[in-house]
């Protein structure tokens, strides 16, 4: 409570408390108060189909009742830090049935303290806290059905699973493996299909149900406008790594022109998902390596981009600039000679390193708790099913931020797997 209450101060004395698609989940929070019209854009500009669809609309539904008494982002950023922790408290008492021991609460508090991200996103108006709580609620509820069989807690996942859908899109594919998940389960199970049917279908159904709403809104069926063009936009930060910052720049505003071209939102949806996929198909192997490898950074990301756009000594036009001043960057212009230069314009380095140092322990501790043959090993499968599938969705583009969803779930099983080998020496010994 006490690191929430400073990050809070630090907030008010830097107002950076706002990111790139802030002002979208606004705009969709005040559209929906006056006019009940879920849209993300400027209501007082042309009407684009793209905004319609293109913010889940749970999080401006919490923006927007919140404006019912008080345009107050402040106010805002009061309830998410509470729900912050609240998600921490409930992450602890969730490790506690998996085995986790109150003597390591310094542990796990202090790899906590240790995840920046978790205070920063609290403290910024962004679906991803509320994103985190459904994410743990879900996990939780699958622990609780598989410890009891009770399918009641299988309905209580598909609930936080769809909450979660409409907080962000990123939990678009993993209906699938909810579906397939249960399935299996519930066969090893020898249970009756009938309930579990419905338990495992009930998501897709909903999909379903909103791809057929946004139809109607849009004349095309999906679930985000997003989705189509985020192939593309991956590729951009591939061709950044592979060809350089104004190749990718070229590329995206090409990509760009060729989907405006189109005059029916319907076509520029299609062209965009057809594009993505030929782009993969054509750059297959070398992408997915470039993917895979993005993708396993987010692991260890110590959030320095974030941390400097808080505080203020980044803004998103530099974040997104064509010239890049990262350490690699400048240790390749300069050597050795660049590293002083280098720490004293980035002086949250000295934050940095130690968060990385933190973020290995928590690797290692992941690691030991995945082969840690003394936890039921489908719970170790679940942790590690959802870890993974959110690394792999961010691929290019993963961060902090797009891995704090789960990283109370991270920190759990790193706190578990540490305890548990320092318990069994201490019995050695």
């Amino acid at each position: 409570m006490l690191v929430h209450a400073v990050f809070f101060l630090l907030a008010l004395h830097y107002t950076r408390i706002y990111m790139g698609d802030s002002y979208e989940y606004i705009y969709e929070a005040m559209n929906i108060k006056n006019l009940f019209f879920f849209y993300s854009g400027n209501p007082a500009m042309p009407i684009q189909p793209e905004y319609m669809t293109q913010r889940q609309p749970l999080y401006p539904l919490f923006l927007s009742g919140v404006y019912l008494f008080s345009v107050n982002n402040w106010i805002v950023l009061v309830l998410q830090n509470l729900i912050s922790i609240g998600n921490i408290v409930y992450a602890r008492k969730l490790f506690l049935h998996l085995g986790f021991n109150r003597r390591y609460d310094w542990l796990l508090l202090l790899l906590v303290i240790a995840s920046p991200s978790q205070f920063i996103n609290a403290n910024t108006i962004a679906p991803d806290i509320l994103l985190q709580s459904f994410t743990l609620l879900y996990f939780g509820q699958f622990i609780a059905l598989y410890k009891t069989r009770n399918l009641r807690h299988g309905w209580y996942m598909c609930l936080w699973l769809i909450a979660g859908l409409f907080v962000k899109p990123v939990l678009y594919p993993f209906v699938s493996i909810h579906f397939l998940t249960l399935f299996i389960l519930f066969l090893r199970w020898n249970i009756k299909m009938q309930r579990p049917l419905l338990i495992m279908s009930l998501p897709v159904c909903v999909v379903l149900c909103y791809n057929y709403s946004n139809e109607l809104r849009t004349g095309k069926s999906h679930f985000s406008s997003n989705q189509s063009f985020n192939a593309i936009y991956y590729f951009n930060a591939y061709y950044t790594a592979t060809q350089g910052a104004d190749s990718a720049a070229k590329f995206l505003a090409n990509e760009r022109a060729d989907i405006d071209a189109f005059p029916e939102y319907k076509d520029r949806y299609d062209y965009a998902n057809n594009r993505g996929i030929a782009l993969l198909k054509e750059h297959f192997a070398p992408y997915m390596l470039f993917h895979l490898k993005s993708a396993g950074r987010i692991f260890i990301d110590p959030g320095k981009a974030e941390m400097d756009l808080f505080t203020g000594h980044l803004t998103y036009g530099g974040l997104y600039s064509k010239q890049s001043t990262g350490l690699a960057t400048t240790m390749k212009e300069k050597g050795i000679s660049g590293l002083g230069s280098y720490l004293s314009a980035n002086r949250s380095m000295i934050f940095i390193i130690p968060i990385l140092l933190f973020n290995l322990l928590r690797l290692c501790g992941m690691v030991l708790f995945f082969f840690d043959r003394s936890i039921n090993k489908h719970i170790r499968l679940s942790a590690l099913l959802l870890l993974l599938y959110f690394a792999v969705i961010a691929g290019p583009i993963a961060n902090t931020r797009y891995f704090l969803p789960v990283s109370l779930i991270a920190i759990g099983c790193a706190t578990i797997g540490i305890s548990s080998t320092l318990q069994k020496r201490l019995q050695v010994k």
